[in-house]
C-alpha cells in the first residue's frame, strides 16, 4: 500500500502514524492494512470515572434540597475530570479507530449531563461500545439511555401531556434529516415514547402508567406502537441509510458530498445497518484514497492537539488547564453547544481559533507558557513576565517528550519530514519558506511545520 495512502487513512480513522508503521504497513496491501485497523480495535476499553460518593445514596437523598446540590456540585466537578480523561485517552488511545468512531458519534447522537458523572460515564462508554456495532440497536439503546431521556426532556413525556422533543430531534438529527416527515409524525412517535424514565442510578425504566397504549399512526402505518417500533420503522426508510452515510462521508471522506459514492454506501448500510460494514466499505473503496479527498478536512479542535502529540507527546501540568485549552480552541468534550453538536468544517476556524492553533504547537512544543485572562476570553503568549500574580493565575504549563520524536525520526531529513508532518497541498510561498529553512535544526523545522495553515488539515 502507498506511503501517503496510509498516511490519509490513519489521518482519518485515527489521529495520525509514525513513519516506522508507514514502513511497516507499505509491505502490506490495502485489504490487510484495513483489516488490522479493525483488528486494533475491535475491543472495547471503557472510559471510567470515580463514582465511588455515589455509593451509599438512596433514592430518598435525592428528594433533599442540600443534599442533592451537594452531590451535583460534586457530580460537575466528576464530570469535568471525565472531559480531562476523555481528552487524554484521545491523545493516548489503545483502541484507535473506536475512540475516533466515538468522537464522531459523541456529535451525532449528541447529549450532555453535566450534574450527574454517572449518566455521563455510562452514555460517553455507551458511544463507545457501540460505535461500530448495529445502528437499529444503537438508536434503541440511545433512547433508552438516562442522559438523552434528561438532555431531550423524554423523562417529562407523558402520556396526558407528550413532550416532543425527543421524538423530533430523533429524525431531524438522528436518523432522517430535516424535511423528510410530517408535524403529524412527530406528534403520534411522541406518544409512542410515552412512559421512559430511569431510575436514580440511571437504569432505564418503562413507567406504564404514563404510556400511551392507544393507537398512534406514522408513517402511514398504524398500531399500538412503542418507541422501538418507531426506530423500526424509520429505519425501514431509505433515508435514513442516506443520511447516516452522507454524515460519515462528511466526517470521514469529505465535507463536499459525492453523490455517487454516497449512494453506494447507502446501498450497503441499507441492506444490515451494520456500522463496521459500512465503514470497511468506505476504508476499501478506491475512491476513498482519490487526491480530492487527501488533505482536504479541517482539523476538529481533537484531531489538531492528538496530531500534535501522536508526533511530540505532551501534556499539561494541570490537567484542569487541559478544558481550558479545549474551550480556546472551539471544542469542550462532554459540552456540546446544542442538541446539533458543533458544526464543522470551515466552522471550526475563525480569526481567533486559527490565531491559537498556529501559535499553539510553538508554545507547547518549546516548554513556554501560554497565558490567558481572568475570564478565559482572549489569551497573549508571553515568555517573560514579572507579575507573580499573572504567573499563578493565568499560565498553562505543558510538559513536552522529545525523545519519541529522536527516535522515530532520526533517519529522516527535513526535506521527507514536511510530507509525513502535513498531508495537504502546500502553496507555493509556504513551500519556498520550508525550502530556505531545511537546513535548521530538525526540532525547529517540526515545530515550523506545525504552524503554518496546511497543517490546520489532513
Amino acid at each position: 500500500m502507498k506511503a501517503n495512502h496510509i498516511q490519509h487513512l490513519y489521518n482519518r480513522v485515527g489521529f495520525g502514524i509514525g513513519p516506522n508503521e508507514i514502513k511497516r504497513l507499505s509491505k502490506k496491501n490495502k485489504h490487510k492494512v484495513v483489516e488490522e485497523v479493525f483488528k486494533n480495535s475491535a475491543k472495547t476499553t471503557p472510559l471510567k470515572a470515580d463514582v465511588s460518593f455515589l455509593k451509599d445514596v438512596k433514592p430518598n437523598d435525592l428528594k433533599n434540597k442540600e443534599k442533592r446540590q451537594a452531590l451535583q456540585k460534586v457530580s460537575r466537578k466528576k464530570v469535568q475530570g471525565f472531559s480531562v480523561s476523555w481528552m487524554e485517552r484521545i491523545l493516548n488511545p489503545t483502541e484507535v479507530f473506536r475512540e475516533k468512531m466515538t468522537l464522531f458519534w459523541a456529535n451525532h447522537f449528541v447529549s450532555e449531563s453535566r450534574n450527574n458523572i454517572l449518566f455521563t460515564q455510562n452514555y460517553n462508554n455507551l458511544l463507545r461500545k457501540n460505535a461500530f456495532g448495529n445502528f437499529r440497536d444503537f438508536t434503541k439503546k440511545v433512547s433508552k439511555d438516562a442522559s438523552m431521556l434528561g438532555y431531550l426532556n423524554n423523562k417529562q413525556n407523558r402520556k396526558k401531556s407528550p413532550n416532543e422533543n425527543f421524538a423530533r430531534e430523533l429524525m431531524e438529527l438522528f436518523t432522517l434529516g430535516q424535511g423528510n416527515y410530517t408535524e403529524t409524525d412527530i406528534k403520534e412517535s411522541a406518544r409512542a415514547f410515552t412512559g421512559y424514565s430511569h431510575n436514580f442510578r440511571g437504569k432505564f425504566v418503562m413507567k406504564k402508567r404514563h404510556h400511551d397504549e392507544n393507537e398512534k399512526t406514522f408513517f402511514a402505518k398504524t398500531g399500538n406502537f412503542n418507541g422501538d417500533d418507531i426506530i423500526d420503522i424509520i429505519l425501514e426508510q431509505e433515508q435514513c441509510a442516506r443520511f447516516i452515510s452522507e454524515k460519515i462521508y462528511r466526517y470521514f471522506v469529505n465535507e463536499t458530498i459525492n453523490k455517487k459514492h454516497v449512494d453506494a454506501m447507502t446501498t450497503v448500510f441499507y441492506k444490515d445497518y451494520d456500522i463496521e460494514n459500512l465503514m470497511r466499505f468506505v476504508l476499501l473503496s478506491d475512491w476513498f484514497y482519490e487526491d480530492e479527498n487527501i488533505g482536504t478536512k479541517i482539523k476538529s479542535p481533537m484531531e489538531f492537539l492528538a496530531g500534535i502529540h501522536k508526533v511530540i507527546p505532551y501534556h499539561f501540568k494541570r490537567p484542569k488547564q487541559a478544558l481550558l485549552v479545549q474551550r480556546l480552541l472551539g471544542q469542550t468534550l462532554l459540552r456540546p453547544p446544542n442538541v446539533a453538536g458543533w458544526k464543522t468544517g470551515r466552522n471550526w476556524i475563525d480569526s481567533n481559533t486559527l490565531v491559537r492553533r498556529l501559535r499553539f504547537a510553538s508554545i507547547i512544543l518549546n516548554n513556554a507558557e501560554i497565558t490567558y485572562s481572568d475570564t478565559g476570553d482572549e489569551e497573549t503568549m508571553l515568555t517573560n513576565f514579572t507579575s507573580k500574580k499573572l504567573k499563578r493565575k493565568a499560565f498553562i504549563k505543558t510538559k513536552t517528550n522529545w525523545n519519541p520524536f529522536e527516535k522515530n525520526y532520526e533517519k529522516i531529513d527535513n526535506k521527507t519530514l514536511i510530507s509525513l508532518v502535513i498531508a495537504s497541498k502546500i502553496n507555493v510561498g509556504t513551500a519556498e519558506l520550508l525550502t530556505e529553512n531545511l537546513g535548521i535544526p530538525k526540532k525547529d523545522f517540526c515545530v515550523q511545520l506545525m504552524s503554518i495553515p496546511e497543517y490546520q488539515l489532513c
